[in-house]
C-alpha cells in the first residue's frame, strides 16, 4: 500500500508513535524514527521495522527547536530522496488537578512541543512536498479538544491549536497536492498514561465509552494508515476521532 513511500514519524520510540511507525512499515513505507530521549526504545523499533522489510533511520532531535525540525526533514530527503508522509505525533501531556497548578514554564513547554513542534516540522515538510506536488501530513490531536476537562488547559489548548493549524495548511497547500488531516485519539493505553489509569479509574473511564474499552495504540495507527494511503486521496482538512464513541453528541 505504501511501497516506495518515505515517512517521518515524530515521537516514534513508544506508544502511539511506535504503533504508527510499525503500521506504516508493515505496509511498505521507509521510516525516519524521531525520538528525543528514549534511544534504546528507538533502536529496538528500528530493528522491528527492518525485520518487516522496510528501511529505518534514527533521528534524535527536539521538534520544538526549528533548526532540529529542519534537520529531521532534511535527513528523510538525504536518506530516502524525499518525504511523502509526515506524522506529527511528538507531544507531552499535562493534567494537574487544576489549571491553577500549571506553571508558566510547564504551559510554555506543552505549547512548544505540541503546537510549535508540529508547525516547524510541517513547514519543512511542505517545502519539500511542494517540489513534488504531493504529500500527506497528519496532526495527532486528542479527544480532549472535544471534551476538555479540569487541569487539561495547557494540553487541550495545544491540541486545539494543532487542529486549526492542520485545517489552515489543508486550505493553503491543497492546490499543491498536499493532503493534511487530523487523527484525534481518545483515552489510550500508553506508557504516558499508565500511572493515570489505576484499575478503578480505568473502569470509570471505560464505562463512559460506548465500546467499553480504552483505545490501543494500534487503533490509532490504523486510522493514520487510511489517511496517508491512496484510499483517502480526496480527503483533506478532516478529523477522525478514534475514541470508541466517547464524544458522541
Amino acid at each position: 500500500m505504501l511501497k516506495g513511500k518515505s515517512a517521518v514519524v515524530t515521537g516514534a520510540s513508544k506508544g502511539i508513535g511506535k504503533a504508527i511507525a510499525i503500521e506504516l512499515a508493515k505496509n511498505g513505507a521507509d521510516i525516519v524514527i524521531n525520538y528525543c530521549s528514549s534511544e534504546d526504545a528507538a533502536k529496538d523499533l528500528k530493528k522491528d521495522i527492518e525485520a518487516l522489510g522496510s528501511k529505518a533511520v534514527l533521528c534524535c532531535c527536539d521538534v520544538s527547536v526549528p533548526e532540529e525540525a529542519k534537520a529531521l526533514v532534511d535527513l528523510a530527503v538525504e536518506k530516502f530522496g524525499k518525504i511523502d508522509i509526515l506524522i506529527n505525533n511528538a507531544g507531552i501531556g499535562l493534567a494537574p488537578p487544576s489549571a491553577l497548578d500549571i506553571t508558566n514554564e510547564d504551559f510554555a513547554r506543552v505549547i512548544d512541543i505540541n503546537l510549535k513542534g508540529t508547525f516547524y516540522c510541517s513547514m519543512e515538510a511542505v517545502r519539500e512536498m511542494m517540489k513534488r506536488g504531493s504529500g500527506k501530513i497528519i496532526g495527532i490531536s486528542s479527544s480532549a479538544v472535544e471534551q476538555p476537562r479540569g487541569g487539561t488547559a495547557a494540553y487541550s489548548a495545544s491540541k486545539s491549536g494543532v487542529e486549526l493549524l492542520m485545517n489552515s495548511l489543508a486550505q493553503e497547500f491543497g492546490p499543491y497536492g498536499i493532503n493534511v488531516n487530523i487523527v484525534a485519539p481518545g483515552p489510550t493505553e500508553t506508557e504516558m498514561l499508565k500511572d493515570f489509569f489505576t484499575p478503578e479509574r480505568k473502569k470509570e473511564v471505560e464505562s463512559g465509552i460506548p465500546l467499553r474499552r480504552l483505545a490501543k495504540p494500534e487503533d490509532i495507527a490504523k486510522a493514520v494508515l487510511f489517511l496517508v494511503s491512496d484510499m483517502s486521496g480526496y480527503i483533506t482538512g478532516q478529523k477522525i476521532l478514534v475514541d470508541g464513541g466517547r464524544t458522541i453528541r
